[in-house]
């Protein structure tokens, strides 16, 4: 049976700055487990095949739940949930009630070393080229058990859609890149060419109907040029010789947004070196499987700008193909060819220079998933017996998350992301007598959790930024920056600091806080004033038109978001409150430049663009927590009133609030297909209400919204899935599985102490 791992790790080619706090890894074990839990396990199963039934794609991570909630022995069941009829008012105590169940159950969903665990994938590209890496390599069987390869062959199965093929993401329409590299993946896994009950035959049809596999974009042409089932010859270039540039030059590879940078460092290497693995009996099946013609007949040359229409979102410009055409008739053929084939000796051995560093400076984990598997296939390419893949291997669990819809490889971890949100919604009941040790865990996980040094050596030359004080996304061990995970935990040891000890534990020294505040003053864009996420904003949009990808659009510069900056900004005004002294003058004109981006990116309707979650409701909502920390009110400020209005419009009749994931790549609100309510959406709207001081004004749309959360609350406190809520890059969902049970509660919380405040004190 399997079992969730927490803060574990030993061997050889395995070591963490921080005793490995914050590490989560499924583990099987064949002897564990009674058949009631296996029962439960087929249960959890069985539940998710109606749900997929029902349009909702995404697991509700039931298998982390049942063995964290056995195990913390917290009494779930006891009191039963409140349902309230049609007329029925809510009242203080049936909100006390919802909000205790609640928070329960998010306590018993706390990992022993403090933090939340979570799934954090929904990208069907994600899993395949990890595997494509270890085939290669031969150590596909060493690294996943026949328990690994099952359930990882459940997870595609299950994410099929009907038509035969597979989406961008789990809940897309079905696209070449979802398709083809899903497809390879289950073959490499063992399935047969006929097997899955007719599911490879139809996901076949599928690829071969859309013009077969020449029609990847160019992020799987390179995965499926170094299996070996595509040739180099069709992709276009990608010549390591960019990293020689002199860093000084406005198109340097280093002014790049650094998942820009970190994905197509590697790829670069691998297009530099042509490597293709092992042409195996499988791969010599797969070459006739995926292509509609003859292997030995395909046109590459011509395949190098074909892309399936159905997986264009940033259509290539007449000056890109140029630019690719340039390259690949000018610069290639002469590059291969002595002397200039030294240059490309040297540039390739930068690139390794660079990943080296990289890797080393995450404990392996790189960046993230897409990294991760690239550099993996740069090392075995590089020297089969280097311990540079030795360690990546070591790393892999990090990566494999298992729920009732099977195993999947995810982007790298929520778990700083989660828990500051976590924390934060626990603190928001003010039920002291409920919190138990929750929060000394919680505030045991943030100080263990913020970076304490920066990278070493020259990493200035290393294209990196000093990290000192900062959090990152996932754990202390991945090592990279990222502003509104570092502005939320700030948050969260700021309040934390004004609790009595027994309850929050120890405080850390105020020195640390210093250093968070130093890192977030650095990520302030000079020009606009809005804050990036991992680096200082790039001002060099036209560094756009060098984007090389089909399937995201911004994807080449570091840009500020509204997001982080209103987080940014909440985090800068309660440190500035508590600490007077640091930096004082700096926070100050820092959040007012600040608010005036937030004021600016406003949209006519009232909303903002939420660029990390579905979409207009997730910016709105926190564009106003940051408006109002600055002291931004519905009656003072025109900004905060059209998005009050903007949420009250968009309720629907039944209370409650549910935005398409069409909205991210369109850029238009779109409500869920009948106007339908999301739980997790409607959250975040009640939150981005009271916020702008609803509560106190008129209560009535808050009253309809709690109703409907109280109504949905499950009997163990918890609230079910729905739809996916998390996106990146605009064209990408992403699944946070925590926010069923985060964003309710806080929303609740909030709700019960803001409309009787008297009685929540």
């Amino acid at each position: 049976m399997w079992k969730l791992k927490i803060a574990e790790g030993n061997g050889p080619y395995l070591y963490s700055t921080n005793n490995f706090v914050g590490r989560q890894t499924w583990e099987y074990d064949p002897n564990a487990g009674t058949p009631e839990d296996r029962e439960s396990f087929q249960n959890a199963r069985d539940i998710f095949d109606q749900n997929r039934k029902k349009g909702f794609h995404s697991c509700g991570d039931l298998f982390m739940r049942m063995q964290l909630k056995k195990e913390s022995g917290i009494d779930l069941e006891s009191i039963p949930p409140v349902r309230l009829e049609e007329k029925e008012e809510i009242t203080y105590e049936t909100a006390t009630i919802a909000v205790k169940k609640a928070l329960r159950l998010n306590r018993a969903v706390q990992a022993s070393d403090g933090h939340w665990p979570a799934e954090n994938a929904g990208p069907m590209f994600f899993t395949p080229p990890l595997l494509i890496a270890l085939y290669i390599s031969g150590a596909i069987n060493t690294t996943l058990t026949s328990e690994h390869k099952k359930e990882m062959i459940r997870y595609i199965y299950n994410h099929q859609n009907e038509d035969g093929g597979w989406g961008f993401y789990i809940e897309g329409h079905s696209t070449m890149i979802g398709s083809a590299l899903s497809y390879v993946a289950l073959r490499i896994l063992g399935e047969g060419a006929d097997d899955g009950k007719g599911a490879i035959a139809r996901a076949r049809k599928w690829i071969l109907d859309h013009g077969g596999a020449t029609g990847i974009p160019s992020w799987g042409k390179t995965y499926l040029s170094v299996l070996g089932v595509y040739e180099w010859e069709g992709c276009n270039p990608l010549p390591p010789e960019f990293w020689l540039f002199p860093s000084i030059l406005p198109y340097h590879p280093a002014k790049m947004w650094c998942y820009c940078r970190t994905t197509y460092m590697p790829m670069s290497y691998l297009y530099g070196r042509k490597y293709q693995g092992p042409i195996t009996d499988l791969v010599l099946s797969l070459r006739n499987e995926i292509h509609v013609k003859s292997y030995d007949q395909i046109d590459w040359n011509k395949a190098r700008h074909h892309c399936c229409k159905e997986d264009v979102y940033y259509p290539h410009t007449f000056v890109q193909d140029l630019l690719w055409d340039t390259l690949n008739y000018c610069t290639e053929p002469v590059m291969k060819r002595w002397p200039l084939n030294k240059i490309r000796q040297r540039a390739l051995d930068k690139t390794i220079k660079y990943m080296r560093y990289g890797a080393e400076e995450s404990r392996y984990i790189t960046i993230g998933c897409v990294e991760k598997s690239l550099q993996m296939m740069c090392w075995w390419a590089h020297d089969q017996n280097c311990d540079e893949f030795k360690y990546h291997l070591a790393r892999v669990p990090d990566y494999l998350w298992l729920a009732e819809d099977g195993m999947k490889m995810q982007s790298f971890g929520s778990q700083i992301w989660d828990s500051t949100l976590a924390t934060q919604a626990v603190i928001s009941t003010g039920m002291v007598e409920e919190y138990g040790d929750c929060l000394q865990k919680a505030h045991f996980y943030i100080k263990e959790s913020q970076i304490k040094e920066n990278p070493k050596g020259d990493f200035r030359g290393m294209y990196r930024h000093f990290t000192k004080g900062a959090w990152t996304f996932s754990d202390q061990d991945q090592g990279w920056v990222v502003s509104d995970c570092t502005a939320e935990a700030l948050k969260c040891l700021l309040l934390l600091s004004q609790m009595p000890t027994e309850i929050s534990g120890e405080k850390p020294p105020v020195e640390r806080l210093y250093d968070a505040v130093n890192v977030l003053l650095y990520l302030q864009s000079p020009l606009s004033g809005g804050f990036a996420i991992w680096e200082p904003a790039i001002p060099q949009p036209y560094l756009q038109v060098l984007n090389p990808s089909e399937l995201f659009a911004d994807i080449v510069v570091e840009q500020e978001h509204v997001e982080c900056t209103a987080s940014i900004v909440q985090a800068l005004i309660s440190f500035k409150r508590m600490h007077p002294g640091h930096r004082e003058k700096e926070i100050e004109n820092s959040v007012a430049r600040g608010v005036s981006f937030l004021e600016e990116k406003q949209w006519p309707d009232g909303s903002w663009y939420g660029y990390w979650g579905i979409c207009f409701l997730y910016g709105t909502f926190f564009t106003l927590g940051g408006l109002a920390a600055a002291g931004k009110t519905y009656q003072n400020c025109e900004a905060v009133r059209k998005a009050v209005n903007f949420f009250l419009s968009s309720q629907n009749e039944e209370g409650g609030w549910g935005e398409s994931l069409e909205s991210c790549p369109s850029m238009k609100y779109t409500p869920l297909e009948g106007n339908r309510t999301n739980l997790v959406q409607t959250s975040w709207a009640m939150l981005g209400l009271m916020y702008g001081g609803q509560a106190e004004r008129d209560p009535t749309p808050l009253h309809k919204a709690a109703k409907l959360l109280i109504n949905e609350q499950m009997s163990d406190g918890d609230f079910p899935q729905q739809e996916i809520t998390g996106v990146y890059m605009k064209n990408c969902m992403l699944h946070y599985a925590q926010y069923r049970n985060i964003f309710p509660l806080w929303a609740l919380g909030e709700y019960r102490k803001r409309v009787w405040p008297s009685q929540s004190l």
